[in-house]
């Protein structure tokens, strides 16, 4: 069994949680290397030995997050599609600073297609492919396009309710958008 070097974890959480306190501050485009070091108290080569550069850094801190989102989205299978929306709505909620902060920046596309990339994944599986009136691929990325878009509004507080109000209008009107399989409904 391979265990990472607790020395090697202790440096990554450092660069990570100093990384998370100045993207949340600061913004992605304005933070560099060096502040990262400076603040975590860490040297540039211990930062090279685990990253390549910030933008590494941030696909790393995506990574993380897309897993989270990927076991939120296993335990809500369980429950109904609106249901399901709310619980995916105040995870975004309880992490807001970390998602404005992506969004409000202009060097993370890459964040946004890959959120994009995660959604169309997640609503592919619940997409129901048999009805020869609708081509599943153009509702797939027309509602995981407005989601995110929604999720943006959302996570920038562009949008007015509470959390459970603005997910479960969501819900609705992608029930109402898309033909889903039986086992969602």
């Amino acid at each position: 069994m391979n265990t990472i070097d607790r020395r090697i974890v202790k440096s990554q959480k450092a660069i990570q949680s100093t990384f998370l306190a100045m993207l949340i501050e600061d913004g992605f485009d304005e933070i560099t290397v060096k502040q990262i070091t400076e603040k975590a108290d860490i040297s540039r080569k211990t930062f090279y030995l685990h990253y390549v550069d910030k933008h590494d850094l941030l696909d790393a801190v995506v990574n993380e997050q897309l897993k989270e989102l990927e076991m939120i989205c296993e335990q809500k299978k369980e429950k109904g599609f609106v249901e399901g929306t709310v619980i995916w709505f105040e995870y975004f909620e309880r992490h807001q600073a970390f998602f404005a902060a992506l969004f409000a920046s202009k060097s993370t596309v890459s964040f946004r297609e890959r959120l994009l990339g995660f959604m169309m994944d997640q609503l592919s599986q619940k997409i129901d492919r048999s009805d020869p009136e609708k081509d599943p691929e153009i509702v797939l990325k027309f509602l995981s396009m407005a989601v995110l878009g929604i999720m943006e509004s959302f996570v920038l507080k562009q949008l007015q309710g509470s959390t459970e109000r603005i997910a479960t209008e969501v819900g609705e009107l992608m029930l109402r958008t898309i033909p889903l399989t039986s086992a969602d409904r």
